[in-house]
């Protein structure tokens, strides 16, 4: 019960701080207020039944506070919001700690200074001019108010009753669906509070923070209180664990589908009669319905994996709020995209990464005195997703000073991380800021300066096959764009040979396919193809993977940022391959192995080593 409790509560706490950003910039959203109200609600009745009073205690002001600013009695202050972040803050770290083992009775109390600030925010208190007031234009909605406060004590009061716990109160505020007793001169059933229904409901109140179209509260709580128990009914939480293991039984179901179709197909050059012949026709038949049905469980698992990036992003406007506050910065945050779909574990990893790269555009790249610069006061930081193609685009944008390629340069030759003849061109130079040690900064403070972040994003990008580029100019800002393959496990690969080993090249970079000619021209001493108009380097891949060079007539023109043909001697076809990373040795230009429809084993090219034309920038970077 009380790992259910922190699932959920941790799900409403995220929503919560989600909400009260969005209340910052829009104080009279009279739906937003009812939201929170609600969150904090069901998270303490939630808390009471397990037994964990500070938690009880830290909701209930909170919650009591926003009963006054959806009624009037307090104003929408700075002040008001900073008290319920910092009471969603205190509420969430406890979640943390009981999520990762922590006993209820090792909690620590609620602090003194929490109880101050929400007290003073509840009095109508306020550290500068209010945010705004309820506009008058929404008195209609706020009419609403009155019901739910009337009904609050129902649900709030009651948590503890004449020094005990109400447990019927706590049953309904924790169980779907649970009616509550109505007794003589209680509020009538239809009044019931929404603060009744589980975790999802805040959820549904709003949609990225912004309200919906007005309906009657009645008809507003009834609705949320339906949808909540329809989601319960059709969800279920299963262990990664458990997930990971089908889509890797599936996986394997569909390769060895593959397998036994190329046998069938052998099979099928030999003559048979009679019942033979019967007997091959009705195998064929079977054949083709398991591999069908081994491909629609390999999908419906890949998609159980898939996780919108938006439940990521939404941990960020807070974290650059605070930081832009301790830096003295105005600064704006904008997510678009948040609905991108992406495998789990590209979620889970992404964190530390955008972490690093928001706190470096905060510090690094948004100026301090703007105005001097020519420029608003308030600066902006976009953070943007979509998917292409097989891959999904993140990008994070600032419109800061920008990055001076020369100066990356001379930072990078003074620290000793390059030589003269390194980092000549304005990416190469843009690319410095990745090198472990690197920094523009001569003193390490409490946000950068130390020399990792920006090392610690490009391993945990380039780990899950993915590249990131820097874009930057300067006085205009700076663009980090990052593509990763929005399935980690099963690539569409096009199968290649070379010196008479199978490869696979990820579809994501392969334009077309051209033919080569026996001699090419030169420039620098290096082969040249004209190709559509364009002179295009030519490597061979044989070469740059250390294989003996062969009779290379086929040439493969990648689509990268700086386009070059690959030559290979043969193109066998394409497959969605199931890929194995190598984890215990580190070879160039190989990032995993797969399995092909005939069994034979697959060397799979890295995305980031082919982006990056066939060059293996871990090692460049050490040398």
């Amino acid at each position: 019960m009380l790992k259910d409790f922190v699932v959920e509560a941790l799900e409403l706490a995220t929503n919560v701080e989600e909400h009260l950003l969005t209340l910052e910039r829009h104080p009279d959203d009279l739906e937003i207020l009812n939201a929170v109200f609600r969150a904090f609600h069901t998270i303490k009745g939630g808390a009471g039944f397990v037994n964990l009073p500070a938690m009880v205690s830290a909701c209930h002001l909170t919650e009591n506070l926003f009963d006054a600013l959806r009624t009037g009695k307090a104003p929408v202050t700075p002040l008001a919001i900073e008290a319920a972040l910092q009471a969603s803050g205190f509420v969430a770290d406890q979640l943390n700690e009981l999520s990762n083992g922590a006993a209820p009775d090792s909690l620590a109390s609620m602090p003194a200074e929490l109880k101050d600030i929400l007290t003073q925010a509840i009095e109508g208190k306020s550290d500068g001019t209010p945010a705004a007031a309820p506009a008058p234009a929404a008195a209609p909605a706020a009419q609403a108010a009155p019901v739910a406060a009337t009904a609050a004590p129902a649900g709030g009061a009651s948590v503890m009753k004449d020094g005990e716990l109400d447990w019927n109160a706590l049953y309904q505020a924790v169980v779907p669906g649970a009616a509550p007793a109505v007794a003589a001169g209680d509020v009538p059933a239809e009044a019931a509070p929404a603060a009744a229904a589980t975790a999802p409901a805040p959820a549904a109140d709003t949609a990225a923070g912004e309200p919906k179209a007005a309906a009657t509260p009645a008809a507003q709580h009834n609705r949320r209180a339906g949808d909540t128990t329809t989601a319960k009914e059709e969800s279920i939480r299963i262990d990664a664990g458990k997930l990971d293991a089908l889509l890797e039984v599936a996986g394997e179901s569909v390769q060895a589908a593959n397998q036994a179709s190329v046998l069938l197909e052998k099979l099928q050059q030999f003559k048979f009669e009679g019942t033979a012949a019967a007997l091959m026709s009705t195998l064929a038949e079977t054949l083709g319905r398991a591999s069908r049905y081994s491909s629609e469980l390999q999908r419906a698992t890949l998609s159980t994996r898939m996780q919108p990036v938006g439940r990521l992003f939404q941990k960020f406007p807070r974290l650059v709020r605070e930081l832009a506050k301790d830096l003295g910065k105005d600064v704006d945050l904008v997510i678009t995209g948040a609905d991108t779909e992406v495998d789990r574990v590209v979620v889970d990893s992404l964190y530390d990464p955008l972490v690093h790269m928001l706190r470096n555009s905060l510090d690094h790249g948004i100026e301090v005195d703007r105005v001097a610069a020519g420029k608003p006061t308030k600066s902006t930081i976009s953070l943007h997703a979509w998917q292409a193609g097989s891959s999904v685009m993140i990008e994070v944008f600032d419109d800061g000073k920008g990055m001076d390629p020369d100066m990356l340069r001379s930072k990078a030759l003074a620290k000793g991380l390059i030589n003269e003849h390194q980092a000549l061109t304005t990416d190469e130079a843009l690319q410095l800021v990745f090198l472990p040690g690197f920094s523009t900064k001569e003193v390490a403070s409490s946000v950068s300066g130390r020399g990792v972040g920006m090392d610690v994003v490009k391993t945990a990008v380039e780990k899950h096959r993915g590249t990131i580029r820097i874009d930057s100019t300067i006085g205009k800002g700076t663009k980090f764009s990052i593509r990763l393959p929005i399935e980690l496990s099963i690539i569409p690969t096009m199968l290649v040979r070379c010196a008479g080993a199978p490869l696979a090249l990820p579809m994501a970079v392969v334009e077309r396919v051209v033919e080569l000619p026996e001699t090419f021209d030169e420039v620098g001493g290096a082969p040249v193809l004209r190709d559509q108009g364009r002179p295009l380097p030519v490597n061979s891949l044989a070469g740059v993977l250390g294989y003996e060079p062969g009779n290379e007539r086929v040439g493969i023109v990648m689509a990268v940022p700086h386009p070059y043909i690959l030559g290979v001697e043969s193109v066998e076809g394409t497959a969605d391959l199931v890929i194995k990373p190598l984890t215990a040795i580190h070879t160039n230009g190989i990032t995993g192995t797969a399995r092909s429809a005939e069994g034979e084993l697959v060397l799979v090219v890295g995305l980031s080593f082919l982006l990056d034309g066939c060059r293996d920038t871990e090692r460049a970077a050490v040398a």
